[in-house]
Parts: structure tokens; C-alpha cells; sequence
């Protein structure tokens, strides 16, 4: 079957999250998982792996510690969620994300799998996208014998597909209130689910925040006799602004990270701790060298990611929840001073707390653009106009995305534009600003 067939099919996938159909949403469970991957050889058990969880800078830490890995030598795989423009994103090695020919390949044999698991009445149910997904990235690393995998878990940890496998170390990175209809109403019971991720006798590796979060971390840590290992040592200075340098196996190890923002500083410090303990109790061939180049080499677009076209500076960055947007207004504010900023593009998911963004990015803005978007939990643009209004920022409506790119492009007077809210959108803005084009699931 083709790569097309296998992306139409997906995109047929409503996510059971959020059927909007009324009917009881599913509950997921580790079994089912396990039991498609039985089916498939168990390929979750052919590499060794770094699993990470946490609300915001999961995905950032989870592509520098690959990136870092890579550096060293080491045949990497590398599995995230969400994509930006295509599904193969999900799913590296060695930097390079699965192509088409491989990506339908292992989803028909995973469907077909599963869909036979049904018929027998092994699974009550077909597999969800993410679960699909997941064991097509499962499938790749075994196939391409990756010496290690790092896991970027979708949402939660404890229920999420991911956690099927036994990691090296478990990573935690910042907590914030987020999905919280799935994973409870208080960081407390976020953290509890996210801390899922810990083994028995393992290592956590993760950073002081949220007092909450830090004591169901050192509480669920205590219970499992897991080793704590803070990466505190490696966050510079708040005073830091660009390049610095961390001391890491008895080197000076220089930070340059393409990752713009003062909130990565804690992320690159979660990915250094993590290369750090695999060197020294996992035996991994990681040098301080590797380390830098490693951080240097990171790829990760869409976060404070800087696009000059037509004389036009835009800036696209997924801040898709408050925690998000507050880390942008600081990364602008870093990168602008208390210049107003001229135009936002803006757009987000109706479960998200669209008055609390705007208030938190809407006033820094001259001009704000309302945008739909492709996604069946799209806030409603009206909802958006009276978000805006609230904070007296001046806002319009646009049909579409590229409408919205030409209408601010049109009003831009060389100043910065904002492109932001959601993944889904920067997305398709990112696509549309560089000529990209390509399959969307």
C-alpha cells in the first residue's frame, strides 16, 4: 500500500480524546499496547531508550539529547509528538526522519496486525493514531538496530503507549496545568501521572519547580527507591543571554544552542544530565566534545524559530498552553527589549485557556490576526475576537492561514511578526512561509 493510503488513513483517525460525538471517550490501557507489540516481535525490547516526560520543554530536551547522542557516535533513534507538517517527523534516526517508502511499510503491518488482534478478539478495539504511531517508531529503531532511542511521551506517562518500555532513565522536565480533563486538576495530580515513567531502582532526572510537583516527584521517588539526579548544575545564571558554558565530565562543556529563549537553558540542562549519567553508570561513549557539538548540531523548529522572507522577519513558536505563552513573552522581551511588537498571528484549540493566553501575549502586540485552523478541537475565531477584546488589543479576523500570512505581511512596516497559539497552525504557517510541501496527518 502506498504512503498516501497510509496518511489518508490516518488522518481518518478522529483522536478518542475528543470525539465530540457524545459517546464515552476510550480509556487506554498499557495492555493493549503491550499485546499489538507481542504480535510484532516486541520491538520495544531491541534498543535501550530515554523516556520524557513533563507539560512544556519535553520535546526541546528529548531532540538535544539525541542530537547529543548522535554527536557520540551512537546509531540514535529519536520518536516525538506532535508534528508540524508531516507524521514522519514523529520518527527519526540518526536525524533523519523515516521516509515515505519505510513510514507506509510499517503502518500497514501494524494495522494489519492489529486489525487481526480484533478479529480474534485479542483487542476489544483498533489501536488510537498515537498507539499506530508508536509502534511504527518501535518497528523503525528494531529494524535499524539503534543502539538507543529517546522517547518524547504524548501526553500524561503513567497510561501513555510509551511507557511500555523499561528506559535507561526517566527524564522529567517543567509541570504546568495542562489536559486537564485527562490528567487531573492540580499539578499535584498531573505531576502523579507523569512521574508514571519512574521504575523501581531507577534514575530520575529533573529540575526543581513547582513545590507541588516537587513533592509527588520526591514522594513517588521515595516509594520506588528511585535515584534523584538534579540537573540544577548545569542552568546558568538568569543574567545569561546567549551562548555560556557548563562544567560537565571534567570539561568545560560551551552551550550554544540554536534553541532560542531563556526557558531552554533549562531544558539543555535536563539533555547535559542526562548525556552525563548514560556516560558515567550506562558506559556510553559520550565526551564532552560530543556534548557541544551535540547542542550545537540540535534541530527543533517551531520553538522561537526565526524565518526572514521578503524582507519580513517572522518568528514561529508552539506556545499551545499559559506556561508556553509566558516562556515566548519572555523569549521576545530577551530578544526585543520593551519595544512594542507590530503583529500576532494567532490561533488555538478550544481546550485551551484562550483568555489566559491572550491576556499574556495579546497586549505586547500592536495588532493581533484571528486565525481557523485544520483541527477538530479549533477554538472558534468569534471566541478568540472576544479574548482579544478583553484585553483591548486590536484584532481581526482572517478566512485562513495563508490569508492570515498575507494580511499581516501586507501591514508589516519592518517590523517582527508572531506567528503562534498552536501547533496545528505554525505548522501550516511554516510550510506555507518556506514553499514546503507534503503530506499532513
Amino acid at each position: 500500500m502506498s504512503y498516501a493510503a497510509a496518511i489518508q488513513e490516518l488522518s481518518a483517525m478522529v483522536p478518542e480524546l475528543y470525539t465530540g460525538t457524545g459517546q464515552p471517550r476510550r480509556k487506554f490501557s498499557l495492555d493493549e499496547v503491550r499485546t499489538l507489540l507481542g504480535e510484532l516481535g516486541n520491538p520495544h525490547h531491541a534498543f535501550p531508550s530515554v523516556l520524557i516526560a513533563g507539560t512544556n520543554g519535553k520535546g526541546s530536551t528529548a531532540a538535544t539529547l539525541a542530537s547529543i547522542l548522535s554527536a557520540s557516535g551512537l546509531h540514535t533513534g529519536l520518536y516525538t509528538s506532535p508534528h508540524l507538517t508531516r507524521a514522519n517527523e514523529r520518527i527519526r534516526m540518526d536525524g533523519a526522519e523515516i521516509d515515505d517508502d519505510a513510514f507506509a511499510r510499517l503502518y500497514f503491518r501494524v494495522h494489519d496486525a492489529a486489525q487481526q488482534l480484533v478479529m480474534d478478539g485479542r483487542l476489544p478495539r483498533l489501536p488510537s493514531y498515537f498507539e499506530i504511531l508508536t509502534a511504527q517508531a518501535f518497528l523503525r529503531f528494531a529494524e535499524a538496530r539503534a543502539e538507543i532511542a529517546v522517547l518524547e511521551v504524548g501526553m500524561g506517562g503513567r497510561l501513555d503507549a510509551t511507557n511500555v518500555v523499561d528506559p535507561l532513565l526517566s527524564v522529567i522536565t517543567d509541570i504546568s496545568l495542562d489536559h486537564m480533563e485527562w490528567l487531573g486538576p492540580t499539578i499535584s495530580a498531573i505531576t502523579r501521572e507523569k512521574a508514571g515513567i519512574l521504575r523501581p531502582g531507577g534514575t530520575m532526572i529533573t529540575l526543581p519547580q513547582h513545590p507541588d510537583a516537587n513533592q509527588v516527584l520526591g514522594e513517588v521517588a521515595t516509594e520506588l527507591g528511585v535515584r534523584g539526579v538534579s540537573a540544577a548544575a548545569y542552568v546558568p545564571g538568569a543574567e545569561v543571554v546567549g551562548a555560556y558554558s557548563v562544567q560537565a565530565l571534567g570539561a568545560e562543556v560551551p552551550v550554544d544552542s540554536p534553541l532560542l529563549g531563556a526557558h531552554q537553558h533549562r531544558n539543555l540542562a535536563l539533555a547535559i544530565a542526562a548525556a552525563v549519567e548514560l556516560k558515567w553508570n550506562h558506559g556510553l561513549p559520550i565526551m564532552a566534545a560530543s556534548i557541544a557539538e551535540g547542542i550545537r548540531q540540535t534541530r527543533w523548529p517551531g520553538r522561537l524559530e526565526r524565518i526572514e522572507r521578503d524582507g519580513v522577519d517572522w518568528i514561529l513558536d508552539v506556545a499551545h498552553n499559559p506556561a508556553g505563552a509566558w516562556a515566548l513573552r519572555a523569549g521576545l522581551r530577551s530578544a526585543m527589549g520593551d519595544q512594542r511588537l507590530q503583529m500576532l498571528i494567532f490561533s488555538c484549540l478550544r481546550d485551551k485557556p484562550v483568555t489566559e493566553m491572550a491576556q499574556i501575549l495579546f497586549p505586547l502586540f500592536e495588532r493581533v490576526v484571528l486565525v481557523p485552523i485544520h483541527a477538530a478541537r479549533a477554538a472558534a475565531v468569534d471566541d478568540l475576537l472576544l479574548a482579544a477584546k478583553a484585553t483591548g488589543t486590536p484584532a481581526v479576523a482572517a478566512e485562513s492561514v495563508s490569508g492570515a500570512l498575507e494580511l499581516a505581511e501586507e501591514g508589516a512596516h519592518g517590523g517582527a511578526i508572531v506567528v503562534s497559539g498552536s501547533v496545528y497552525l505554525v505548522g501550516e504557517a511554516r510550510s506555507r512561509l518556506l514553499g514546503a510541501q507534503g503530506a499532513k496527518a
